[in-house]
């Protein structure tokens, strides 16, 4: 058939080719292919949603020692990608009755420490039984989700109860939360008044961008968009405000334990605040269960 289609090609030199072993370089490849594949797709590493850079760095934390466009190729060839996020949904409204704290960040979402800068903010997510919010509270230093919430209503308790899961979780690790900054949008529920007393009664300092402008809090909507991304695309979708509640929690513990962040330095949140305080304090170094959000 190839001499026919003006190939000719000698048949010793067909079957010297059928019968000749694989080269090394396929043999790599063929291995180095189930690692990335079990990396992409652990639900505790790759999560099936981590790109070519998270994945080589993965495998580096593994000991598997490959280069990134080696990963890059292999990943390409097999299909497997990352996934990137879209357009988000506008969920703020504002209460012109309320007095609102002034923006003591101006888009710069960095901190030197933890709970010295912490974003908010909410999103819906559509159920087969109705609409599901969900709240989070983010530490900038770290990336770390210190509180969220999800409920099958919006009420002032969503974004509360996320404060206070944060403000319990940094609490039983011992950690002062006065004189942090909170940052949020302009919505109704912010700067609702018992939401503006819990912040005082702790010593923390209400923040609040533009009505309307998401780059006024971008770090909160950024990790809204990694939500909707990571979990509700993924996961989804969903019966109940139940069943995304399980899902939230599921993702919530991968973000802070085992999803690597570039902005950080390719580290876990959990690792970041790790490394603060033993650097901070040599003589303890606390365990990855001390940090961790249960």
């Amino acid at each position: 058939m190839l001499t026919e289609h003006a190939v000719p090609i000698a048949p010793s030199g067909y079957y010297a080719f059928k019968k000749r072993p694989l080269s090394a370089r396929a043999e790599s490849d063929a291995e180095l292919v189930v690692q990335i594949e079990r990396v992409f797709w652990d639900r505790k590493l790759g999560r099936g949603v981590s790109g070519a850079r998270k994945v080589w760095r993965l495998l580096r934390r593994e000991g598997i020692i490959v280069a990134r466009c080696t990963v890059e190729r292999l990943m390409r060839q097999q299909g497997l990608r990352g996934v990137r996020r879209g357009k988000q949904f506008v969920t703020t409204r504002p209460d012109s009755s309320s007095t609102r704290p002034p923006d003591h960040v101006q888009r710069c979402f960095r901190a030197d420490r933890p709970n010295e800068l912490w974003v908010v903010d909410f999103t819906y997510v559509p159920t087969w039984s109705g609409m599901a919010f969900t709240a989070f509270v983010t530490d900038v230093y770290s990336r770390r989700i210190v509180g969220w919430r999800t409920m099958d209503r919006m009420p002032t308790d969503l974004p509360l109860d996320a404060l206070e899961m944060a403000l319990w979780i940094r609490d039983r690790a011992g950690e002062d939360v006065t004189g942090v900054i909170q940052h949020s949008d302009a919505g109704s529920q912010y700067t609702a008044l018992r939401y503006s007393e819990r912040l005082a009664d702790v010593g923390a300092i209400a923040s609040i961008g533009t009505v309307g402008d998401s780059y006024d809090n971008a770090l909160a909507e950024s990790v809204v968009g990694l939500y909707k991304t990571e979990c509700v695309k993924i996961d989804g979708p969903f019966r109940t405000a139940d069943e995304l509640e399980l899902a939230t929690l599921s993702w919530v513990h991968w973000f802070n334990e085992n999803r690597l962040h570039s902005s950080i330095g390719y580290l876990t949140p959990i690792e970041k605040e790790n490394e603060y305080y033993r650097e901070i304090n040599p003589q303890h170094q606390p365990a990855l269960g001390e940090l961790a959000l249960h």
